[in-house]
């Protein structure tokens, strides 16, 4: 039998206490899903076991509140499924760039100039809606949509972004609308170790990757 040395017996008692009481002991913090430069965030994997997911008493919602605190982000989270409006995608997109400011590269774009103008002189009216034009077949909005995390999360809901990609976005075709940007917000994820009596589950914080900005690249 392989022995166990005093300071790993040190080591693992001290992050089950650190975990029972704020959840920041750092091997756990390693759980998926984690902050990361790859976007869009991978789809998280759940192994069907009822004997891994929280019981009734370990939902309470105002238990869970005060342990996220401030954390807890209206805007991006819900305990419950928001209403949700059907929406194609190209309505969405269509909802978003009317909240679209034209950019100032645009603005300061020569249209006189090859490849766009060549010797053709562009008026001012025509000059703004070229423009506007382009700064719609251009645009990559961050489109959001409610996703449902499990029940292993709390809140269980959170909006996620994406980008529009049904189509390219540069001239000529080839470029992509991709996401660039993301923020964290920070939920609660039910993580059990151990097994039968000997199990030991707890809420954990974990930091999930949110998409906030999207461009049209290769």
């Amino acid at each position: 039998m392989k022995r166990i040395n005093l300071p790993q017996v040190v080591l693992l008692c001290s992050c089950l206490v650190l975990v029972h009481h704020s959840g920041t002991c750092q091997p756990y913090l390693r759980l998926r899903p984690s902050p990361s430069d790859n976007l869009p965030v991978k789809e998280i994997i759940e192994h069907p076991d009822p004997e891994q997911d929280p019981k009734e008493q370990d939902m309470d919602e105002r238990t869970l509140r005060k342990k996220l605190g401030s954390n807890f982000d209206p805007n991006f989270m819900a305990v419950v499924l928001p209403g949700v409006v059907n929406a194609s995608s190209q309505d969405l997109l269509t909802r978003s760039k009317s909240l679209g400011t034209l950019p100032v590269d645009l603005k300061k774009m020569d249209l006189n100039e090859a490849p766009y103008g060549g010797r053709i002189r562009m008026g001012k009216k025509a000059r703004r809606k070229f423009l506007q034009w382009l700064w719609a077949y251009t645009y990559c909005p961050v489109l959001y949509t409610w996703k449902d995390l499990g029940v292993r999360f709390w809140p269980r809901f959170i909006k996620e972004g994406h980008c529009f990609s049904e189509k390219s976005c540069s001239l000529p075709e080839g470029m992509f609308c991709k996401p660039v940007k993301s923020v964290t917000k920070t939920f609660l994820r039910w993580y059990c170790q151990g097994w039968s009596r000997q199990r030991f589950c707890t809420w954990i914080p974990v930091q999930y990757p949110i998409i906030s900005e999207c461009k049209c690249s290769c």
